[in-house]
């Protein structure tokens, strides 16, 4: 069922804006709405400890294994300034109790602010430095441990420690430079397990663990430069081989603006390859905001603009719609609320498949903690109640004197959420006059965004007392330099060289193989084969074999290069070899090559039978022609010369010896 009306505006108000989708965007798209973007990459350190503890690291529990369980409410403070934080008020008025789950294992008394930080993890820090020289920054002088406050219940302290260690460096991408404003180390946050109504649970397992922060200048004009941002950043912290892998390791933060709007940020992507929408349509929907902006304020004055209640009486209507059924039998209350000169706004395109009713029905999620669905609307473009919930929605707009100029939304709450829910439709409602509100949004598979916080304050960060600073001198910065075996800019050098495809060259970049790569490569072994040999083969091999689920054991394969150089054999035997100790990393390699059947033989003992198999094909086909016969020998000989020749130079025998009229 479709609101006609309200499904044609919101494809009017889609072309009005200009919308296109990714694929048909290019760059005059992104110049033409002003485009603007930056990044934060969070990157997990690979330490044996986590950043102010002696608690292990990177070991992960199952939701149901724990020990403990602690409950705590966050309140808002005053700040030195006399002044609350934005963020910490809408948390606050979200009522929300916070139940931290403990596993002995992984947690001790400082994550749960019992007693005060040990010193700062020394081998996290000469990480966080190899990398920062990596990225070109400036290492500071001392550490200084900062506070910085988080609201959302992620960190039972309420604030995460971190410390600024680079400053002002570049990374390159294909045709620019991207500036990076600075490289944090800092310590994890909370795993959320659920967040439902007012109560939000999180795993401590993570707590605590070192990662760093690396943030850049918002040099980013399209969505492909801003993941190619990105990947150029986790492919350098992959260079250092120091830090973490997998699900959750790496998380970018990505900052998304369009002229005439304002900062939005698209909280932890874990997909890379999710940016491109999810900031196109972040673009966009800004766009879409202004545009809504410049309605509103051509039809009324912001100032004493107010929406317009009243509670309604189920039994009065009898609604059939479930939802609100099973709404009034937990007892919810029902109020409806007119929002005037709002015609054709709440039905206007946000983003695709969305409208304005969802910046509204967002914030009724998180700062109400209502939980859907709790509303419903005179512009819902895909309605799912039926017809007899939209008369009564008419007659309820009339008895609130709605006009054809008024949208009208009817929620459903219990009792304590009716005063939250109705300062939230108000407010976001006002907040349509302004255009952008600044705010942390929450991404989406669908590569849409919903609102997830206030954008925390500039003011945010104070001094820990707790730490004294951390001097970083010349001769520990040499020290760090002397260690790095490759810079960005030398991996990329080598890999030019090695002239391959570019999805090779990702796969390289990606599992940090180039030092990997030129050991065997010293062995004496071709580079261009080596280096398709991982692209290629391991990579299909990890996939097959592994699901892509278990890490290879690259050690594996350098020790399986040694053993072919040291028994003479032709590198070819490898792909051959590979599939084995992939499956079986643990076995003696003279042992693969007895499961594969391989013998060592002459090249003398190989084409001697060339001549007898030209003769029984020619019995086998008559009618033949050259390529079908070199072919076939090929076939009959491949597995016995797989090791002991190339097949190249088993191919340059057969047409040897091939008579001339064949």
């Amino acid at each position: 069922m479709k609101n006609n009306k309200a499904f044609e505006n919101y494809l009017k108000t889609k072309q009005e804006i200009g919308y296109v989708p990714l694929e048909k965007a290019d760059e005059n798209t992104y110049k033409r709405i002003g485009f603007k973007s930056g990044l934060e990459v969070h990157q997990q350190l690979k330490t044996e400890k986590k950043l102010f503890c002696n608690c292990p690291a990177g070991i992960y529990h199952s939701d149901d294994d724990y020990d403990a369980e602690i409950i705590r409410h966050m309140r808002p403070t005053l700040s030195e300034m006399g002044e609350y934080d934005g963020t910490a008020l809408m948390e606050f008025k979200t009522r929300k109790t916070i139940i931290y789950r403990i596993n002995n294992r992984t947690t001790c008394t400082y994550e749960i602010d019992d007693t005060p930080p040990f010193p700062m993890n020394r081998q996290a820090l000469d990480i966080a430095v190899e990398i920062s020289l990596l990225s070109k920054l400036n290492i500071v002088g001392e550490v200084h441990i900062t506070r910085k406050q988080y609201l959302d219940g992620s960190i039972p302290t309420g604030f995460q420690r971190t410390a600024i260690v680079g400053v002002e460096g570049e990374i390159p991408l294909k045709h620019k430079k991207v500036r990076l404003l600075q490289l944090s180390i800092e310590e994890d946050a909370c795993r959320e397990i659920s967040d439902v109504g007012h109560t939000r649970i999180y795993k401590t397992d993570r707590l605590g663990m070192p990662l760093i922060e690396t943030v850049t200048y918002p040099d980013m004009f399209t969505p492909q430069e801003l993941a190619e941002a990105a990947q150029v950043i986790r492919f350098i912290n992959r260079s250092s081989g120091k830090v973490r892998t997998g699900i959750g390791a790496a998380r970018e933060d990505v900052n998304v603006s369009c002229k005439g709007g304002t900062r939005v940020e698209i909280k932890g992507v874990a997909h890379i390859k999710l940016i491109p929408q999810l900031s196109h349509n972040e673009a966009f929907r800004q766009c879409a905001l202004l545009n809504i902006k410049n309605k509103l304020n051509a039809r009324t004055k912001k100032e004493n603009w107010n929406i317009i209640y009243k509670k309604i009486n189920y039994e009065d209507y009898n609604f059939s719609y479930q939802p609100m059924k099973q709404a009034y039998e937990k007892n919810y209350e029902f109020y409806a609320v007119k929002l005037p000169y709002f015609a054709n706004i709440l039905s206007h395109f946000t983003q695709p498949g969305k409208t304005f009713t969802d910046e509204i029905a967002g914030r009724l999620k998180v700062i109400a903690c209502l939980l859907p669905p709790f509303m419903i609307t005179s512009e819902d473009i895909n309605p799912k109640y039926d017809e007899k919930t939209s008369e009564h929605l008419t007659k309820i707009a009339k008895s609130l004197n709605a006009t054809e100029n008024d949208a009208i939304i009817i929620f459903w709450a219990p009792k304590d959420d009716v005063k939250t829910a109705l300062e939230t439709i108000q407010e976001r409602a006002l907040m349509a006059f302004d255009g952008v509100p600044p705010e942390t949004r929450k991404w989406l598979p669908d590569g849409t965004t919903t609102f997830e916080r206030v954008l925390p304050g500039p003011d945010r960060m104070y001094p820990d007392t707790d730490l004294p600073p951390i001097p970083l001198e010349d001769q520990y910065i040499e020290r760090i330099k002397r260690n790095i075996k490759y810079t960005y800019d030398q991996i990329l050098e080598k890999i030019k060289k090695w002239q391959i495809n570019e999805n090779i060259k990702t796969y390289i970049l990606r599992n940090n193989l180039v030092p990997i790569i030129d050991e065997i490569i010293a062995m004496g072994f071709e580079p261009k084969f080596v280096a398709y040999f991982f692209g290629q083969n391991v990579k299909y091999w990890q996939y097959k074999k592994l699901n892509n689920r278990k890490k290879i054991n690259y050690r594996k394969i350098v020790d399986m290069f040694a053993f072919i150089k040291q028994n003479n054999l032709h590198h070819e035997i490898a792909k051959r070899m590979l599939p084995i100790i992939i499956e079986h990393p643990n076995m003696e390699l003279q042992s693969v090559l007895n499961i594969l059947n391989f013998k060592k033989r002459k090249k003398e003992e190989l084409i001697a039978p060339i001549d007898f198999l030209i003769e029984k094909f020619y019995q086998l086909n008559p009618k033949h022609n050259k390529e079908d016969l070199i072919n076939w020998i090929m076939g009959e000989l491949r597995n016995l010369a797989i090791g002991n020749i190339s097949l190249k130079e088993l191919r340059n025998e057969i047409q040897k010896r091939i008579p001339t009229k064949a």
